[in-house]
């Protein structure tokens, strides 16, 4: 068919819509040469009139053409209003799940189409049958029907966002070097951004804003009291000149504040309003109070943006699947009751007079069949009506926005499966429109503006919602109070009690991250002081800020008063005292979807945070990083274990942490030995008494940094400290520095609460005389970095000071660095390891690695040495473990690159110094790390032969796998640890 025949045919047509509708769209199919239904899909599943995503249950489709993955097609007669042909596509589009086009005709004059995707801007092509001439006209509606992507939109939700963002901030910025309070400029700069999405969604009037800005361009001085004007009338409804303003307020229009605007910034909101906000992210709304405070946080876009997805792996497993499960349930007896229903009317006589009796019972069950049916539908609707959602540091509202949506998103689906259901069966029910809204969500925040932004954020996400779906936004007052978004402490209260959080059904949101060393800095010391008494019987003082939250939400799961929950932590909470809270939560319930390792973004930086959703179930499947698992340990791994690996006896008081010097106490070598060569003290001794190496992780795991550091005698006294005058002298003079720096940062004294004037500041933090006193009458002990991408240990003589970022194993034969080297302790150590950050690099946790594996049964750490020096096994290790160092030195200080040098202390092991400065350059890519990342293949056979000599200790075999290994070793931790 030729556009002209086709435009003959239909223009101004009279048929009704009813009557034309399939022939309308066969034509058009013949007119672009494309196939029609029936020859594209002649199973009509995905492809034909009247079908849809209820088809499978005998329903007759919620559009008058479908073709899934393209366009929900809505007809209506010649000059209809397609605007309520729009909103009905609207409400039925997720039944159609959700196409990329949802496009409305009439018969006679216009087709229009709707992009539908879900992060783009919306877009709308309206094509009149007279422009059907027009090859471009004619090529839109041909790639509406096979190629819907050629007509997406390129600009995304977000690229809108930024754009905009961008020039608030600009706003933001100019009004604050006025002089204007950050607080009240964030709040100006929403009510102008929510005054634009009002008007491009029809609250408000005929663009009013854009026109009350084309007319302060005129004159800027007149944009105050304009605005003003149509603040004051949002407030409680009125008129701005003769037109009429909705009732909105809220609290987001409670008061008049203005600013005025030059004519510039006025330009720049004009060019902000020109934008079609009804497509903007309500998350902007954080975005620009964060940027009103500080203009500069130029970054935090991204962090709204970044974190969406995130939110939703949150989201979907506490609050979507459970109820789409419990829905499905539903569903199912619905359908069973009308099928019982159906098969009672089926029974009815022919002639009623003939069988008076049991024509009423059939009657009589048909009904209550029906009725029970319509209860358990409406009982599921009730259920989610009464549904609430707490986020209890709701911040600028995402985690709300999100659950609501999910929320209304379920209870629209389960409407539109009711709809299809009851029409299958011919039973046809009246739906109610959406009961879910604001009031499903609950807040808490402690800054104002933030709790503001909140309730706007979550008003935005209603209206956006109301009106994608097809019905009309809330009135009188368009925007309804939200006190159940809290502006309050979420963990303690003004008294200094345990703060109560309203009743709800699930717990979601993201805790604010603050270590446990930041939190007397950012928080003060009588806050931090008074909430670790009030938890003090629930949270150990070394914990995370990020856990009181997760205490409390584990709490109320425990006490059955929540369903569930699903907090966002750093991933520090699988470890140390932060773990202890996890260890509670798994006590008495599970963890049954986790992320273990996810990137976020805080102001700005990057940082990997786990995602952790609990319940106070014993049994069910778990998903542990989007697969399937029996059980997630506290630790965030996957295990079959009942328990957790156990400490052994054994293994006791041999691995330590390294010192915490806690101050200026490192300085280089150079320095060091000039002290050393400097005349005798007053007190008649040498500095060499008070210096020792030092090394660090990145010592091992890199270079060497050739740094020493000053260390005092635990017992000494200021006076007698001060005797050593040189390394005395520099501590005072560099405390002095550092006490300046951390009076200007309030930041917590280092030693047990003292005020830093009154603490041993000439004495390290944490010299562990415990490992000191191990390491007696040994020449050299072992050491890995704490945190590393590859777990490689290391000799380090005795005289080096080992830093916090090392753990120490206090033990110098070789068969136990064997053992430590090889792939079976490697495994353990990765599987009851943790990880540490934006790496997510493992961390050899020594109390949950060293201590907890168990070492071939006569190698144990504890026994000497001399009592096995002459088993086979025992040697065999020792001289794979003695290579595999041999030549791992060798590779990294090759003797052409490098000369040894005595130390300037008889005794201390040889400085390794380069032969020149083309070595130096050479040595600098000679590193542990970057020798495990190439690993040659001279490492691997020399691995390989440590690995065998391991392995035939235990009697094991080579070549069994990972988890026959771990499943090993684990029963092997567990029979010991029984025995003690």
């Amino acid at each position: 068919m030729t556009p002209q025949a086709f435009i003959a045919k239909w223009q101004n047509s009279q048929l009704k819509e009813r009557a034309a509708a399939q022939e309308h769209f066969l034509d058009l199919c013949r007119m672009l040469d494309e196939p029609t239904p029936a020859e594209a899909d002649p199973t009509g599943k995905d492809y034909g009139f009247e079908v849809g995503a209820s088809k499978s249950t005998g329903g007759n489709g919620f559009a008058d053409v479908f073709k899934r993955g393209y366009f929900g097609w809505e007809y209506k007669g010649t000059r209809a209003n397609l605007d309520t042909a729009y909103a009905q596509l609207q409400r039925y589009a997720v039944a159609l799940d959700n196409p990329p086009l949802l496009i409305v005709s009439d018969i006679g004059t216009t087709i229009r189409i709707h992009t539908n995707w879900t992060n783009s801007v919306s877009k709308s092509y309206e094509i009149f049958i007279t422009d059907l001439n027009d090859p471009e006209k004619r090529g839109v509606l041909k790639s509406a029907l096979s190629d819907p992507e050629a007509l997406r939109p390129q600009k995304t939700r977000q690229e809108l966002t930024e754009q905009v963002a961008g020039e608030f901030a600009n706003l933001a910025r100019s009004l604050r070097d006025r002089g204007h309070i950050p607080e009240k400029v964030a709040h100006f700069i929403n009510r102008m951004v929510f005054c634009m999405f009002a008007e491009d969604v029809k609250l408000l009037p005929d663009m009013m804003f854009t026109r009350m800005l084309d007319r302060a361009m005129e004159d800027p001085s007149e944009f105050e009291s304009f605005a003003r004007d149509l603040f004051v009338a949002m407030k409680s409804g009125g008129r701005v000149g003769f037109e009429k303003v909705a009732w909105f307020n809220g609290g987001l229009f409670d008061d008049d504040l203005v600013f005025a605007l030059t004519k510039d910034e006025i330009k720049l909101v004009h060019r902000a309003a020109s934008q079609y906000w009804g497509d903007v992210d309500p998350s902007i709304l954080g975005t620009l109070f964060e940027r009103g405070l500080d203009p500069d946080k130029r970054s935090q876009l991204g962090a709204h943006y970044t974190d969406r997805d995130k939110i939703m792996m949150i989201i979907n497993p506490v609050i979507v699947k459970p109820l789409l499960i419990e829905w499905e349930m539903i569903k199912q007896q619905i359908e069973s009751l009308y099928r019982n229903a159906q098969d009672e009317r089926a029974r009815v006589p022919e002639r009623q007079s003939d069988a008076k009796k049991v024509y009423q019972q059939a009657r009589r069950k048909e009904e209550t069949s029906r009725r029970k049916a319509v209860e358990l539908f409406e009982r599921f609707l009730v259920r989610l009506r009464d549904y609430r959602v707490l986020d209890p540091a709701c911040g600028s509202g995402n985690f709300l926005y999100l659950a609501l949506k999910a929320l209304k998103d379920i209870e629209h689906r389960a409407s539109l499966e009711m709809e299809a259901l009851s029409a299958s069966f011919d039973f046809p029910h009246l739906i109610p429109p959406p009961a879910t809204g604001p009031e499903n969500v609950l807040g808490i925040e402690i800054n104002p503006y933030a709790a503001e932004l909140a309730r706007v954020s979550v008003w935005i996400g209603e209206i956006q919602w109301m009106l994608k779906n097809g019905f009309a936004a809330s009135q009188n007052p368009v925007l309804k109070p939200l006190d159940n978004i809290e502006c309050r402490d979420a963990v303690l209260t003004d008294t200094e009690k345990v703060a109560s959080w309203p009743p709800a059904t699930v717990v979601v949101g993201n805790p604010p991250f603050l270590g446990n060393k930041k939190m007397n800095r950012v928080l003060g010391q009588k806050y931090v002081a008074a909430l670790r008494r009030s938890y003090s019987n629930r949270v150990s003082s070394g914990t995370d800020l990020v856990m009181y939250w997760f205490r409390r939400a584990g709490e109320l799961v425990e006490n059955g008063q929540l369903q569930g929950a699903g907090l966002v932590g750093t991933q520090a909470i699988r470890r140390g005292a932060n773990r202890k809270v996890l260890d509670k939560i798994t006590s008495t319930g599970r963890i049954f979807d986790a992320w273990s390792d996810e990137r976020w973004t805080v102001d700005g930086a990057a940082v990997r945070v786990s995602l952790v959703c609990f319940d106070r179930s014993s049994t069910g499947p778990a998903s542990l990083d989007g697969k399937q698992v029996n059980r997630i340990s506290s630790d965030l791994v996957a295990t079959d274990e009942i328990d957790d690996p156990r400490a052994l006896a054994v293994n006791r008081r041999i691995c330590f942490q390294g010192t915490i010097s806690g101050g200026p106490f490192e300085i280089p070598g150079d320095l060091a030995r000039a002290w050393i060569a400097s005349p005798i003290n007053p007190n008649g001794r040498p500095n060499a008494d008070v210096l020792r190496p030092w090394r660090n992780a990145d010592d091992i795991t890199s270079r060497s940094s050739d740094t020493w550091i000053i260390v005092f005698p635990d017992s000494i006294t200021e006076q007698e400290a001060s005797l050593y005058e040189r390394p005395f002298e520099h501590l005072k003079e560099a405390w002095r520095a550092e006490n300046a720096r951390r009076e200007r940062e309030d930041e917590k004294p280092l030693r047990d609460g003292e005020p830093r004037s009154q603490a041993r500041w000439w004495l390290l933090q944490r010299s562990r005389p415990k490992l000191s006193a191990a390491l007696t009458g040994r020449k050299r002990y072992i050491a890995t970095s704490r945190v590393g991408k590859h777990r490689a240990f290391v000799w380090l003589d005795s005289v080096i000071v080992p830093d916090t970022r090392l753990v120490v194993v206090a033990k110098d034969c070789d068969v136990t660095f064997g053992i430590l080297q090889s792939r079976i302790h490697t495994l353990w150590s990765l599987r009851y390891g943790a990880r540490h950050g934006v790496g997510n690099d493992p961390e050899y946790v020594h109390t949950r690695t060293f201590e907890t594996f168990p070492f071939p049964g006569a190698l144990t750490p504890n026994v000497p040495t001399e009592s096995y020096s002459a088993d086979a096994g025992a040697i065999a290790i020792a001289e794979a473990a003695r290579r595999l160092d041999e030549l791992r030195q060798n590779w990294l200080n090759p003797p052409d690159l490098v000369r040894r040098e005595p130390e300037v202390i008889a005794g201390f092991p040889d400085r390794i110094v380069p032969v020149s400065e083309e070595a130096a350059k050479r040595l600098k890519g000679r590193t542990m790390t970057n020798l495990y990342n190439e690993r040659p293949a001279w490492l691997q056979h020399a691995h390989k032969t440590l690995d065998d000599a391991v392995a035939a200790i235990y009697g094991w075999q080579p070549d069994q796998s990972d988890d026959e290994i771990l499943a090993r070793l684990f029963a092997l931790n567990q029979g010991r640890a029984s025995q003690t």
